[in-house]
């Protein structure tokens, strides 16, 4: 049946052509064939990778329904290919609920995981052996897509899980999402579907070429890359991007039984076609015209054949031509799907089996030091680029001076690097077979890279520092943080326009940004009117900044944002710090040794001092506004500390309502916490949370309804 159909598209095609050569062209009532024929070859060449014409004959069609669509503007229709190509979309895009929230998905990282979650399954489920069905993790840029009545309407970013941005025009452009589907004949009118957007290695390596030929950096890797062009504004670029996607869920559909007929034209009863299993629909996707893992999947019994075929596809992971960091496993029947239900961050009856973090073999050509905004000095090898996990890495840390010792790093040394997660390079060994006898010790400096001063080790510490307050390299590390977002939050202000003023000499130190002469900027070029006067609003409106995030924009070693809030509950004025030794800063919440001796070093220094009173006769407010703590508030004696993301909240605004009803912010988890609010993907916290009895984990949905009970 398949094969009659393909012959009979490939007969009206050659017919098609032929009248597209012929003088009179191809006529206007052969309209709806035209767009047939050229769907059909859409889903050969991008989904089935096995064209049946080529490019050229495609193009030939193509612009003969562009044609007569131009002089037939009556005649199209939202799912013609040529309306993949929409209008710009606009300067920022719109969000929009999804119809049920993209939740994460819980990970193993080995068989011991799979097997417990096999155990969970059993359990929740009753159930002796279950039916799995297995498929590729893709490593791309999640999407949602909605059709209703076979059109597709919407197609969005995952964003927070629960609203994503609108990119249909983008959506548009990926030739292997259909513009329609003919969903009815399942029954099914408003359908939502999950997947995956990505870039096919070739197409990647080929546009990174491109670009480096222009000049062009090239792009990282090309999971980012997706993700990236999903947001360009121009639909017809992200078209040149060649993107892909892979469709791998129905999370929603509505049934409409007036559609559903047998062979006979018989109605059909709902239950007759709804889904009953992940497999089928992958199935249905793949029939209507979608590149799911239809090819990929395996429908499996009992979790050991589920691990042997993880094992194996693992192995071909680098054969495949798109980027996987993974398989899926999910529970097949829908029924019981339901039946074990969902956490606030997972569902109970799928796991992401993560494969091992990815290898390659590199040579170590020579070491950089660079220094800190704390003086700490920062060994990092400098590799023959070597691309890992789709990455080309050619900087890798080496992080002090012991962990070069104790694996006997040297300069010509083949070294084994990984991308810890998929995310951090690192060294994992020397490869000391290998050593032809011309490779060299690394000898660390003895003096600071930056400002030529001798480094300092503190005993029990792995790191060499530079002490001198006024070295470059610190100075502008310290005035990156210092304006950074999560401290003063200069805006305009960023380490391009910092380092420029540094050179120029008029920023050399943190009561300088204070400082800044505004004729003097507006005159150089890049800078007009609105742009300084900008900047010069954003610097006088960090003069007003709570103190939490002067004391945290200081940089003071060992002091984050929650020790920051620590130190401003116990203070009236940030000068107050002078009068605490060490043993009243360790009676502070989550205040150690370490913490305590670094905080108390600062404020003894004269200099220190000297550069907050002049920031005090600048107008910046070094006095704590009450009015952020309510000490008689419903939280008031309550510790809470977050984890996650959040998915209504930011986590700085869910601190402050904390804050504001009077609750304490801590550092850590410990037997002082109260609560642990836990968002998406929650790590180590939680883990280290649940040995702890008198912890209180609770979702954010559960924070809020406490935070606004009377």
């Amino acid at each position: 049946m398949e094969n009659e159909k393909i012959k009979n598209l490939q007969s009206k095609t050659k017919q098609l052509l032929q009248e597209a050569q012929s003088g009179s062209g191809i006529l206007p009532k052969e309209i709806e064939t035209l767009r047939s024929v050229l769907q059909f070859h859409e889903n050969r060449y991008y989904v089935l990778d096995n064209p049946l014409i080529s490019d050229y004959e495609y193009d030939m069609l193509y612009k003969q329904l562009e044609k007569l669509e131009k002089e037939n503007p009556d005649l199209i229709v939202a799912d013609s290919p040529t309306q993949r190509v929409g209008k710009g979309l606009t300067a920022s895009f719109p969000t929009v609920p999804h119809l049920v929230p993209m939740l994460s998905l819980d990970n193993s990282y080995d068989s011991d995981d799979l097997i417990d979650f096999d155990r969970k399954a059993r359990e929740l489920t009753g159930l002796e052996v279950i039916e799995y069905c297995v498929e590729p993790k893709f490593d791309g840029a999640s999407i949602s897509l909605v059709y209703e009545n076979n059109q597709l309407g919407r197609g969005a970013t995952r964003g927070d899980g629960v609203r994503g941005d609108d990119i249909t025009p983008n959506i548009k452009q990926i030739r292997t999402i259909p513009l329609s589907a003919n969903f009815l004949d399942y029954g099914l009118q408003t359908v939502e579907i999950r997947g995956e957007v990505l870039i096919n290695k070739n197409n990647f390596k080929k546009f990174n070429d491109a670009l480096i030929e222009q000049g062009i950096s090239p792009l990282a890797n090309p999971r980012n890359a997706a993700s990236g062009s999903l947001r360009i504004k121009d639909p017809l670029e992200v078209s040149r991007r060649k993107l892909e996607a892979f469709v791998y869920h129905i999370s929603y559909y509505t049934v409409d039984d007036s559609k559903k007929k047998d062979k006979s034209g018989n109605q059909l009863s709902s239950t007759n076609y709804q889904l009953s299993s992940h497999s089928q629909s992958l199935e249905i996707l793949w029939n209507l015209g979608f590149r799911s893992p239809q090819k990929e999947k395996r429908v499996l019994k009992g979790i050991q054949a589920v691990i042997e075929y993880c094992n194996e596809f693992e192995v071909e992971r680098e054969n495949l031509p798109y980027e996987i960091d993974g398989m899926v496993i999910k529970v097949n029947d829908f029924e019981l799907q339901d039946k074990m239900g969902m956490t606030t961050h997972h569902p109970r009856w799928a796991i992401a089996y993560k494969f091992k973090a990815r290898q390659a073999t590199s040579k170590l050509l020579r070491v950089e030091y660079q220094v800190g905004r704390t003086g700490n000095i920062g060994p990092v090898a400098k590799i023959e680029p070597v691309p890992i996990g789709g990455v080309t890495v050619g900087s890798v840390s080496l992080f002090n001076e012991d962990n070069i010792r104790e694996k006997d790093i040297r300069i010509g040394d083949t070294v084994l690097v990984e991308r810890a997660g998929d995310v951090i390079p690192y060294i994992v060994k020397p490869l000391t077979e290998l050593r032809t006898g011309t490779e060299q010790a690394i000898r660390f400096p003895t003096n600071c890279p930056s400002c030529g001063d001798e480094l300092y080790r503190v005993a029990e510490e792995a790191a060499w520092r530079c002490t001198n307050i006024n070295c470059p390299a610190q100075i502008l590390e310290r005035l990156y943080h210092f304006t950074s977002k999560d401290a003063m939050d200069i805006r305009g202000l960023g380490e391009a326009n910092i380092k420029k003023f540094y050179n120029l000499g008029w920023l050399q130190s943190i009561p300088q940004i204070y400082q800044l002469d505004y004729e003097a900027i507006g005159a150089l070029e890049g800078f007009g009117k609105k742009s300084v006067d900008n900047l010069k609003a954003a610097i006088e409106a960090t003069k007003k900044q709570p103190l939490h995030r002067l004391i945290f924009a200081l940089g003071i070693r060992f002091v984050g944002e929650t020790m920051a809030k620590t130190l401003a509950h116990a203070i009236n004025n940030i000068l107050d710090l002078q009068n605490f030794d060490e043993e009243a800063l360790q009676n502070l919440e989550d205040v150690g040794p370490k913490v305590a001796s670094s905080v108390y070093s600062f404020f003894q220094n004269d200099d220190n001092i000297k550069m907050l009173k002049k920031l005090q006769s600048l107008g910046v407010q070094l006095q704590n506004d009450k009015k952020q703590f309510v000490p008689g508030g419903s939280l008031k004696g309550q510790t809470f500390l977050f984890t996650g993301t959040m998915n209504q909240l930011k986590r700085s605004e869910a601190e402050a309502m904390v804050e504001a009803q009077g609750g304490q912010i801590v550092s850590g988890v410990s037997s002082k916490l109260a609560y642990l609010v836990v968002g998406d993907d929650a790590g180590s916290k939680l883990e280290k949370a649940k040995k702890i009895n008198s912890i209180k984990i609770i979702s954010e949905d559960q924070f809020l309804k406490m935070i606004h009970k009377d």
